[in-house]
């Protein structure tokens, strides 16, 4: 997404930031280029007018910072200030240059096999220190992963939600994005790490596909598919559809952990990237990244 000028209605300065631009625009609020006084930029997310004064939106604010605040590690835009307490509450992070791993693919395709494991391992170590913080995201999607020139980095924490918690804010009102969301998210089964991994399984078939493993439709066809049909793997290359496959049983405790997705990609990167046979793949592996998780320098698409 672009960056868009400010509007009539925006603020230009919000606690100690200057804003500067638009980087989009969502159900919470907006999100705005911001700098403080010593040029450092920063993503800078302000609630909506209209929910400020809801209850239940600050409270689904606020967690967003305590996730933001808990979890450790390179794989989140780091928090660099909040205040809840404000008319409009707000919170800014570290500006994150690159495009989302949406736009990348509608912009130049699906990636290669190589591309998608290096991508898919540098998320899985994230997701480790998310759940290592005891927050399950609950909304990984690929417009929820920047790019940057360091990595890929996990953005929009707005509902996540702890380990074990319900997915449900109203009776029979599943949060989420449909075609990403885990069959227990669309039954109201507690959350848990393996929920992330459903949806990191979808994401990452989407970068190997250009496409959602369970096609298109309403959200009510979309639900009905994650819950009760088969995902369509057809376009993700044979080293990595049967991980992908995996990530997405039906049943949390049929996928495999963060660790081991983290690992197992890790090899699969390393072999497709230097052309080595199944099994010798382990020895070269040292935490590379392949070349294509760094991307471009392009505006980054912090989606609020």
């Amino acid at each position: 997404m672009a960056m868009m000028r400010l509007r009539r209605e925006d603020p230009r300065v919000v606690g100690s930031f200057r804003l500067h631009r638009r980087l989009g625009a969502g159900g919470m609020g907006v999100v705005y280029l911001g700098s403080d006084r010593r040029g450092q930029r920063v993503a800078l997310k302000v609630i909506r007018p209209d929910l400020a004064e809801d209850q239940e939106f600050r409270s689904r604010f606020a967690r967003e910072v305590s996730a933001a605040r808990r979890i450790r590690g390179g794989c989140t835009a780091r928090l660099v200030a909040a205040d809840l307490e404000a008319d409009r509450p707000w919170f800014a992070t570290q500006y994150v240059p690159g495009p989302s791993l949406h736009d990348k693919i509608a912009e130049e395709g699906p990636l290669s096999a190589a591309d998608v494991a290096a991508i898919g391992a540098a998320l899985a170590e994230g997701l480790v220190a998310v759940h290592e913080a005891g927050v399950v995201h609950r909304d990984l999607k690929p417009s929820n992963i920047l790019l940057s020139p360091k990595g890929p980095r996990i953005i929009d924490f707005g509902i996540a939600w702890a380990t074990g918690a319900s997915t449900l804010t109203h009776v029979g009102t599943a949060v989420g994005s449909p075609g990403f969301l885990a069959p227990e998210q669309v039954r109201g089964a507690a959350v848990t790490p393996a929920t992330d991994v459903f949806a990191l399984g979808a994401t990452l078939a989407y970068a190997a596909m250009g496409d959602s493993p369970f096609g298109h439709g309403s959200s009510e066809v979309m639900l009905y598919r994650v819950v009760h049909e088969e995902p369509h793997l057809r376009g993700v290359p044979d080293a990595l559809a049967p991980l992908v496959r995996a990530c997405l049983a039906k049943e949390p405790e049929e996928r495999p952990s963060t660790l081991q997705l983290a690992m197992r990609l890790k090899e699969i990167a390393a072999r497709e990237a230097q052309g080595l046979p199944e099994g010798r793949a382990s020895a070269a592996v040292r935490g590379e990244r392949s070349p294509a998780a760094s991307a471009s320098h392009a505006p980054s698409s912090h989606a609020p």
